[in-house]
């Protein structure tokens, strides 16, 4: 929650506000305290959608609409004011976490909390329906957990077609992954959007909160909206008492779909005993959650009035002044959700011991940076080499980027604060000093989850390099998020970024869904084919029909392309290469993720005789694809998000460090990415200047810091609210059997 501002009003119909707790594309939520002294949210629409006569009709017979709902396990609007200049309203005050805080917060939840929470749900939602309403947007942010039960809201109330999220063509009204098939083809035509919606919509929330997951997995808007219409759920990790009716909820068809009533219903009687009754539920939460519930409930009750303009010139009461550090700490706290649209209540916490920029006797402040990495599991090799290239960042920092030693900086010790080179005094004119924290995830879900929270915990850390990988990303940036902890992303190829869910999170990596560029520039301006054959094997659905849809949609060299399909349960590619061959293509673009299956082409496309430029993602650049595909691999050229320091003369300093500090000849994957991204935090500190820094400060910082690295300039684009990704991206050719770097991909065959 933050502070109102200046132009905010003080009071809205009666009611007056105690803070802004967000704004967004419809308005502005505020907490809120009724003449009654009751807490609510209140949303204040922005005045250009009260403008919309239809915007306003819709307002005005959804708000009454709702506002009879009367179940126990929704939360209703108590008031409203549809006819106002800026069109209002306000729901009931709820005191408990969002089904998504508490997963990201704790896990997944037990099956038996599993089945009262969709048991109740479902109840929820046969009351919206036979109020004539579909709820459009179940998710686990709309559903709040409290004590007694949880509770369903946002009914849809105030969202424009406007306020929607973006696929490649058009917009859909719902949340991607958990919106149904039919909202996904609204806009080409498809019918209109029932009951049976909401109720796909449920078993998505209910397969989330069984598994931490969702069933249709992450990436863009785009790739998760053509998993949910065209591929089966990922229902592996549910409980297996729950998978025939989660299946059901999940059918394709609508009408194929339980009602709500009937998933209450499936879900009252477990084992012929029932579920869901009220004295069974009184302790329907695992041990963790009645606490924070307990815990966030006092400290939004806590909040006093705000206090009433001075009318007279009588000083007020002296009182114990607050520190800029503790104003800073209260102003970037992590908000925490506990009602309709966004409520929040502060949950600052500030330790009364020094923090990590404090003064050592006689030395520099000094401060930490986190490396949540993964050292043990299957990313363990990109891992290490993030490791070594942020301690030889560290120790170029602290010497005043003077040429460091060759002295180890201690990479055995990983879990514990390294601060090589630092507290000697010398460093020309650096206001502080830099340590290391690197922390193992080993590649899994929990335990990045765990790793998170160790960062958060430490106020010591005011950013964190990580996650490794992709598959433990996006359980890692959430938690984060609630902290508002920086935490920059240097090798993950998962696309986290939303311009209106994160902050702190920094995406310095383009996703596997933005390689499609360098295809097309390269295959116009250096390989110039007018006809390119598109391999799409099946067996990586997301990156083969991201690069497939987008040079189908614009052709290298504006020709033409066709389009070779090979099965996922297939490795029939001799077909592929005759076909290939038959189009008289000049050029071919494996579309895939497997550097095996990519060899199996490769072989077939030489043995049938092709020999024009062959093209793959940086996934199939591995080991396994110069091996097995073996001189049928010559000459492929590769897309990626990394460089190779031993190509760029600016990092020969770097490269040498790399070897004869770590007694390697090969400087790693994504190690001078993260040294550059290490020094962008550094100096994303040293422009805040005198003031001592604060995780909220950073964060702010760093979208106006921009840091020439040796693989690239990081830098915030304004314009488009996103670091600029374009110059991460990458030329690769392999050439007597290995890669070698070509440069960026759009200095490649300049002219």
């Amino acid at each position: 929650m933050r502070p109102l501002k200046p132009g905010d009003p003080r009071s809205v119909g009666g009611h007056r506000l105690l803070g802004r707790l967000g704004a967004g594309g419809m308005g502005v939520v505020y907490l809120a305290r009724s003449a009654g002294g009751t807490l609510v949210a209140l949303k204040v629409i922005r005045a250009e959608y009260a403008a919309d006569h239809d915007f306003r009709t819709r307002f005005r017979r959804e708000a009454d609409a709702a506002g009879g709902l009367t179940g126990r396990w929704v939360v209703p609007v108590t008031t409203a004011q549809p006819e106002a200049p800026e069109p209002w309203l306000a729901t009931a005050f709820v005191p408990g976490p969002s089904l998504a805080e508490a997963v990201a917060l704790h896990g997944p939840l037990p099956d038996r909390t599993v089945r009262v929470l969709g048991a109740r749900l479902a109840e929820a939602l046969t009351e919206v329906h036979r109020a004539g309403l579909v709820h459009r947007d179940v998710k686990p942010g709309n559903v709040l957990l409290a004590l007694d039960g949880p509770r369903l809201i946002d009914f849809g109330i105030a969202r424009s077609t406007g306020a929607t999220a973006l696929t490649a063509s058009d917009v859909v009204i719902g949340s991607p992954g958990y919106l149904s098939p039919e909202q996904a083809r609204v806009r080409a035509g498809g019918g209109g959007v029932g009951p049976p919606s909401d109720v796909f919509s449920l078993g998505c929330v209910l397969a989330f909160a069984a598994t931490g997951r969702r069933p249709f997995g992450t990436g863009t808007a785009a790739a998760v909206i053509f998993r949910t219409v065209h591929e089966e759920p990922d229902l592996d990790a549910v409980p297996w008492t729950l998978v025939p009716l989660l299946t059901a909820c999940l059918a394709k068809d609508p009408a194929a779909r339980p009602t709500a009533q009937e998933v209450r219903d499936t879900l009252t009687v477990d084992g012929g005993g029932r579920v869901g009754g009220e004295a069974e539920d009184s302790d329907w939460l695992p041990p963790s959650l009645p606490r924070l519930i307990a815990e966030r409930s006092s400290a939004v009750l806590a909040l006093p009035d705000p206090r009433p303009e001075p009318v007279t010139l009588v000083e007020p009461p002296a009182r114990p002044a607050l520190s800029r550090r503790r104003l800073l700490t209260l102003g970037s706290a992590a908000g925490v959700v506990v009602t309709g649209g966004g409520l929040a209540a502060w949950a600052a916490t500030q330790s009364s011991g020094s923090r990590g920029g404090s003064a050592r006797s006689g030395s520099l402040p000094r401060y930490v940076i986190g490396l949540h990495a993964d050292l043990s599991g299957p990313d363990r090799a990109t891992g290490l080499a993030q490791e070594r290239g942020a301690r030889i960042a560290v120790s170029d920092f602290n010497s005043g980027f003077r040429k460091p030693g060759s002295r180890n900086s201690g990479s055995s010790s990983r879990d514990s604060d390294d601060g090589a080179g630092s507290g000697s005094g010398s460093g020309g004119d650096r206001p502080f000093d830099l340590a290391l924290k690197v922390l193992d995830d080993a590649g899994k879900a929990k335990r990045a989850e765990e790793v998170a929270g160790g960062f958060v915990a430490d106020h010591d850390v005011y950013a964190v390099i990580g996650a490794t990988g992709t598959a433990t990303a996006e359980t890692a940036v959430a938690r984060y998020e609630k902290a508002l902890l920086p935490i920059v992303s240097v090798s993950s190829g998962a696309d986290l970024y939303s311009q209106s869910t994160t902050r702190a999170y920094f995406q310095l990596r383009p996703d596997e869904n933005a390689l499609s560029t360098p295809f097309i520039h390269y295959l116009s301006h250096a390989g110039k084919s007018r006809r390119t054959a598109l391999v799409d094997d099946r067996a990586a659905s997301q990156t083969s029909w991201q690069i497939v849809k987008d040079l189908t949609a614009y052709p290298p060299s504006q020709g033409t392309t066709t389009t070779h399909t090979v099965a996922a349960d297939s490795e029939d590619f001799d077909s592929v290469a005759a076909a290939v061959l038959a189009a008289d293509a000049q050029a071919v673009v494996y579309a895939g993720a497997s550097p095996h299956r990519a060899a199996r082409c490769a072989r077939a496309l030489r043995q049938a005789g092709f020999r024009g430029t062959c093209m793959a993602p940086e996934p199939v650049l591995q080991t396994a694809f110069l091996t097995e595909a073996g001189p049928a691999a010559e000459g492929w050229v590769m897309v990626t998000t990394y460089v190779d320091p031993a190509e760029l003369p600016a990092a020969a300093r770097f490269v040498k460090t790399y070897r004869e500090r770590f007694g390697v000849r090969t400087v790693g994957r994504f190690a001078v990415e993260a040294y550059d991204a290490l020094l962008f935090l550094a100096q994303g500190l040293r422009e805040l200047g005198n003031v001592e820094p604060e995780r909220g400060a950073m964060v702010r910082r760093l979208r106006e810091t921009t840091h020439k690295g040796l693989a690239k300039t990081i830098e915030f684009d304004p314009l488009t609210n996103e670091f600029v990704l374009l110059n991460s991206l990458f030329l690769h050719r392999v050439q007597d059997g290995a890669p070698h770097f070509l440069g960026r991909y759009d200095k490649v065959g300049k002219s």
